[in-house]
Order: structure tokens, then sequence, then C-alpha cells
């Protein structure tokens, strides 16, 4: 599927290191916008996000990073290489916050239970657009038995990604997507809408009727999170809640904390937070215990602070995920591809939430590491993620 993406507003959530996951799914680019309340709210693609998450995935059990939602399988019978000895090149946007580095940790991790892969090239564009470009132009002359790209954005390496293709290595784009249908797949997990449906339905039936709701964002314009906004602005206007206020954060933890503080002082009471994404969930959590008020039912993230917080307080919360175990399924694609094996043309992997918080809070890995990593039962663990 085609998608487009604001490129400054991309640019522009790169820059903030630690701040949030970082989240391919953009809005089709030809699809109409049927929303009144915004423009990024597509009415087809959020019945299509919402469907998947109750659809029953196909592969192997206990391994989403290898399940498919509704896949549609594409030939791969050209880019067969017998012998079993491959050379996979990567080409990755950046490790410019910890939603990154966790999913950089467990390729590699993925890389080295796979023997026939003999050698493995990464080029890091370090956040930047033109080092990309260069980096796939350098990759293209160094014998890449496949290439996997996660693209810095959207539009600007959309060039750069067919111009890979033409060589006739099978490339593998995962996390964000480009506006071409060149790549032999295109990986990643569900999508904004459901993430950012997954957290209002939860305060709507958490919420009391008129009861007061406030929503912490990261920033605007990046058509992700708009989508994780958008998806939860529909839900909480026929729900009887109330919105009080819509707010950016930045991700910086004491602005959030500064901001629920005005909040409880301005209304004298929030019955419930509702974010885009959880890296400063705890920060906000804890402007309620310094008010000395109840914390009310939370949405934030599977970042390992807010899952302890969450199961030592006792909150009343839920985690959407953008799970990090998508990084393992590039590196399984490329090999199956490899092997002239049938792989989804775009493969929709499983985007699961934790309700659930004792069966993911792991007290002895770092306090941003993410916990749908899929790398649990890797050799080593947890000793690389940590």
């Amino acid at each position: 599927m085609n998608r487009k993406w604001s490129v400054p507003a991309v640019a522009a959530l790169l820059a903030l290191t630690g701040c949030t996951s970082d989240l391919p799914n953009a809005e089709p680019a030809a699809a109409d916008k049927t929303d009144k309340t915004s423009e990024f709210f597509n009415q087809a693609e959020y019945d299509r996000q919402l469907k998947f998450r109750t659809a029953t995935p196909v592969g192997p059990d206990g391994k989403p990073w290898e399940q498919m939602l509704d896949p549609e399988l594409a030939d791969t019978a050209k880019y067969a290489k017998p012998g079993g000895k491959h050379h996979l090149c990567f080409s990755n946007a950046a490790v410019n916050n910890p939603w990154r580095q966790v999913g950089w940790k467990t390729m590699q991790q993925e890389v080295k239970l796979h023997p026939e892969i003999t050698k493995f090239t990464v080029l890091d564009a370090e956040g930047k657009d033109d080092k990309q470009i260069s980096d796939l132009q350098s990759l293209a002359g160094r014998g890449c038995s496949a290439l996997i790209v996660s693209p810095n954005t959207t539009a600007t390496l959309t060039p750069a990604v067919e111009a890979a293709c033409a060589t006739g290595v099978p490339v593998i784009v995962f996390d964000r997507g480009v506006q071409t249908k060149c790549p032999v797949t295109y990986i990643h997990p569900i999508g904004g809408f459901a993430f950012g449906a997954d957290g209002a339905e939860f305060l709507k039936e958490k919420v009391p009727a008129g009861g007061k709701v406030l929503a912490l964002r990261i920033l605007p314009g990046v058509d992700v999170l708009e989508q994780r906004w958008a998806a939860a602005d529909k839900i909480f206007a026929g729900s009887g809640v109330k919105v009080v206020g819509v707010e950016f954060t930045g991700g910086d933890a004491a602005k959030t904390k500064s901001i629920v503080s005005d909040y409880l002082q301005r209304e004298g009471k929030i019955d419930g937070v509702w974010m885009d994404a959880g890296a400063t969930a705890v920060a906000a959590v804890e402007a309620f215990q310094d008010a000395g008020v109840p914390v009310p039912p939370f949405v934030g993230e599977d970042q390992q602070d807010f899952l302890r917080t969450w199961a030592a307080d006792k909150l009343t919360a839920v985690a959407p995920t953008y799970p990090t175990y998508q990084w393992r399924t590039p590196v399984i694609a490329a090999l199956r591809i490899l092997e002239g094996q049938q792989v989804p043309k775009e493969w929709v992997l499983p985007q699961p939430k934790i309700t659930q918080v004792q069966d993911y809070v792991e007290q002895d890995m770092p306090p941003l590491h993410y916990a749908m990593c899929g790398c649990e039962s890797m050799p080593g663990y947890p000793g690389p993620w940590r």
C-alpha cells in the first residue's frame, strides 16, 4: 500500500530522542478524508486497522514476528539463490531513541540465529535523509544478496528505494513505508488508528459519563501520531466523556508533569489520561501522586518504567504497543525470499495491547526496554538488551 508522510513532520519526530517509538503506518496517499474533525482521519483505513485487531493471524503460535494478517502472498522464485551463503545488507534510518535501540539489538541477535547469513553489512543514516540516500547507493555496489531498508522519511527516500529495486536485489522495507510498490515486501504492525483506538476504547469503558479526559500528545503534524489522535477523537466524540485538553509534551518529562499539574489545579479532577505514546507516562502519573490524588485510568505503552509503575501502584491502565519484535521479521523475510518462498506483499504483523501487566514486568531490564521485543527466548537474553 502506498503511504504518504509529512516529511518535515517526520524529521521533527526523529529529532526527539527517546520520546516515542518509531511508527511507520501513515495515511494512504489516494484515500478520501471523510472526517471533518481531522484531515488525518480516513474511514476506510480506520475500519481496516480496527478489523485487523480481531483477525486470526497466519503463522506459528507464540511467534508473532512470523505471523501475518490477511496476507496476499507474492511469488519470489526469481530471487532464489541456492547454496545458503548470503550477504544480508541493512540501511537503517537511525538508532536515535530507545525503541530503535531495542529493535536494533533484537535484529542483531536474529541474524546470529542463521548461519546461512555469512556477512551482514549495516549502514546507519543517523536520522539524515541525504546520508541514507548515499548509504543505499553505496550498498548497491557491495554484492548484497538482499537489502533491508528502514527509511528515514517516506517521500524523500522513495526514489532511492526504487533505484535499489532496479538493481535486481530483493528489497525488504519495514518500520516506515515508501511511496512505491517495488519492494518485495513491506513489513509493519497494524498502525496508528488501532493504537489510538485501543486506548480510547479503554477510557470510554473506565471513565464515567461526563468524566474529564486529558489527552497528552508528543507533537503535531506527524501522520501516524495524528492517526492515533484521530481514532481517539472519533471514539471520545460518541462516548459521553469530556476531553478537557489536548496538549503537546514534546516528549519532555518535566513538561508533561507540569501540564498535568496545571490541569489538576484548573479542573479540580481528571478522570482519565490518554497518550499517543507512553515515554513520559510515568511523569504524568507522578503529577497525580504529587498532588495527593488518585491516579485515574491511564493509557501508556510497553516501556518497563511504566509497566513497573502500573504494577507497583496497582493502576487501572492499558498499554497499546508498537512491538519491537518487528525487527526480527525483515531478516526472516529476506531468507525466505532467497529460498524462493512466498512472502506477503504487505506483511501486517499483530499489534497486541497489554491488559495484564504482571505478565510483562521485568525488574532486571532497563527502564526504557520495550516488553514486546520478542527476544526473551533468544540466546544470551537478557545480556545484549541491558
